[in-house]
């Protein structure tokens, strides 16, 4: 395989598992890896802007990666083949380079392989130092990229850096690197941990945004809830168990968008993420998922207003809902709770998987579903029923062709940026599913709405009769449903006195 492959491979894999890391990245005896002529350990990659201030003070408004206790152990081997009074007896090197000039570091003899370090051939041609990074200057910055040498001594097994602060005064996206070129110091392991902070605080450069986010999501689910609660009150007599749901689908909302607001703030400040605080954001997260879908699905199934209740189809729906919650939240763990350093892309996407399978088998599962009840509120000719569940599918089909759209800019969004270059605007990947989220709940919210004439759209257990437009729209009480299927096969059959509740019996058995 091609070392520059290799290399490009390496710190994409780097990027990917540390990019979602705390601002203060922790090494526990982390072992070099061997990429090519050098040993190599990532140490981080986040987007940082230029500082804004060169003060220091607690929100100072700098920009900087400090490296503490950084503390490297060599072989027992490796110190042994040194004596006591030599001064310089193993070379590591802290390399910071932007993206943008990730082909500064490295180069080829000839046109040949790529190498790290610097070998006889590239000492000739390149005037690099042997047994060193080969580094070549910035186009726009001479002094980058930034190389710091940590010297063994002697013969002793380990060896500290000094306590450095690298200042940033361009913004963009960073990676720093430990290499060493010493082929004796392989097996070489460090511990300590570097502090990446931005102008405002100590959140990733991509997930800053998302703090004023979570504050504008959390305004506007309580405008949604003081809206939604004072019609909930003031027509308390009347709701309808399907409204019950509503509520506590935005009580939720509101609760996750508050927590999320706190998690951020916490990281900011402290460059570390709370396990507990985050975990708790997660699975609050995990329910109001799992409930609004479930909410969808049991409206889509004309729960409560074709139907006085699910039937035999409640265990399969709760089974779902139980399915759909587990893989959420393990997905979400992953991805938000400690460190993911330790999660290969396989094991991600052995999570993501059963958690997107789901979300189609939902999907279809709605819309097969929704199908059916609008063909029984058809042949019923129930004119205000009709109406509502026209408009409620209208805006899931909008929903489902919005999530297609946005997954295939989302798939060239992130095919495109390899090394998270475009980190400024990567958060509003995150933001598009809680808008459209919000977004569909605020329309179940108005179709929905709690007032005096509720009870129009819920289920009567009266035999069905027709009743045309404008009569149906002065009603109060809506008329009786069945199942589609099965009231269309029998009025072609003559038998239209079956009751409803024997149509839901046969519905629910059929399947």
């Amino acid at each position: 395989m091609d070392l520059a492959y290799r290399i490009s491979i390496f710190l994409l894999l780097s990027t990917a598992l540390t990019a979602a890391n705390a601002s203060i990245h922790i090494y526990r005896n982390q072992l070099f890896n061997e990429v090519g002529n050098a040993y190599l350990l990532p140490g981080g990659s986040e987007g940082l802007a230029a500082s804004l201030s060169s003060e220091k003070s607690v929100s100072d408004g700098r920009s900087f990666i400090r490296f503490e206790n950084i503390t490297f152990w060599r072989t027992q081997a490796a110190a042994d083949g040194h004596s006591d009074k030599e001064h310089s007896t193993g070379l590591i090197q802290a390399v910071i380079f932007e993206a943008a000039d990730r082909n500064n570091i490295g180069g080829s003899a000839y046109g040949g392989q790529r190498s790290i370090c610097c070998t006889p051939d590239l000492a000739k041609l390149e005037g690099c130092k042997q047994g060193e990074v080969i580094r070549i200057p910035s186009a726009t910055d001479s002094n980058w990229p930034i190389v710091l040498n940590i010297h063994f001594g002697g013969n002793y097994l380990s060896t500290s850096m000094d306590k450095t602060e690298v200042p940033i005064t361009k913004t963009g996206m960073y990676n720093l690197f430990f290499i060493a070129c010493d082929p004796k110091l392989k097996g070489t392991t460090m511990s300590g941990k570097t502090v990446w902070k931005n102008p405002d605080g100590y959140l990733p450069g991509r997930m800053a945004p998302l703090m004023k986010f979570y504050v504008y999501m959390t305004i506007a689910y309580l405008l949604l809830s003081i809206i939604w609660f004072s019609q909930y009150v003031r027509f308390w007599k009347d709701i309808l168990l399907l409204q019950h749901c509503i509520t506590a689908v935005i009580g939720l909302g509101l609760f996750e968008m508050i927590l999320w607001y706190l998690d951020y703030s916490n990281f900011n400040s402290s460059g570390m993420r709370p396990v507990v605080l985050t975990s708790w954001v997660v699975t609050v997260g995990a329910i109001r998922k799992t409930l609004a879908r479930l909410l969808i699905l049991s409206v889509s199934m004309g729960y409560g207003v074709v139907r006085p209740t699910l039937g035999g189809l409640t265990s399969k729906v709760l089974l779902l809902g139980a399915t759909y919650f587990l893989a959420s939240e393990l997905l979400d763990i992953t991805e938000y709770v400690g460190t993911i350093n330790d999660v290969s892309g396989r094991a991600r996407l052995f999570l993501v998987l059963p958690d997107a399978f789901l979300d189609a088998f939902l999907i279809l599962w709605i819309f097969t579903s929704l199908s059916k009840t609008l063909e029984q509120l058809q042949v019923k000719r129930t004119s205000a029923k009709l109406d509502l569940y026209r408009k409620f599918s209208n805006a899931l089909a909008v929903a489902v062709i919005a999530s297609v759209g946005w997954i295939t800019f989302e798939v060239y969004f992130k095919a495109t940026d390899p090394f998270n270059e475009r980190w400024q605007s990567a958060w509003i990947i995150t933001t598009f599913w809680d808008i459209l989220s919000f977004a569909l709940l605020c329309v179940i919210c108005y179709l929905w709405a709690p007032s005096q004439s509720s009870q129009r759209y819920a289920y009567s257990g009266d035999v069905g009769e027709e009743f045309d437009d404008e009569e149906a729209q002065s009603l109060t009480r809506g008329q009786s449903d069945g199942d589609v299927g099965l009231v269309k096969q029998e009025r072609n059959n003559g038998n239209a006195g079956i009751s409803d509740h024997e149509d839901d019996m046969e519905e629910d058995k059929r399947e």
